[in-house]
C-alpha cells in the first residue's frame, strides 16, 4: 500500500458550483487536501470517483 495518496487533480480545473468536474472533488476537499490525513484523502478520492461516475451518466 502506498504511503502517499496521489492528488486526483489533473490540472484542468472546471468548477461548476461546488464541484470540479475534472477531478470530482468539492471546493472544500480541494482547499483542505494538503492538510488531510491519509484516511481523509482516501475517502475524498473515493467520493470524487463516485461523483465523476455519476456525471458521466
Amino acid at each position: 500500500m502506498a504511503s502517499q495518496i496521489e492528488n486526483p487533480c489533473i490540472s484542468l480545473c472546471q468548477l461548476k458550483g461546488d464541484l470540479c468536474v475534472s477531478c470530482g472533488r468539492s471546493k472544500d476537499e480541494i482547499r483542505k487536501w494538503k492538510r488531510m490525513k491519509r484516511p481523509e484523502k482516501m475517502a475524498a478520492v473515493q467520493k470524487a470517483a463516485a461523483r465523476l461516475k455519476g456525471l458521466k451518466k
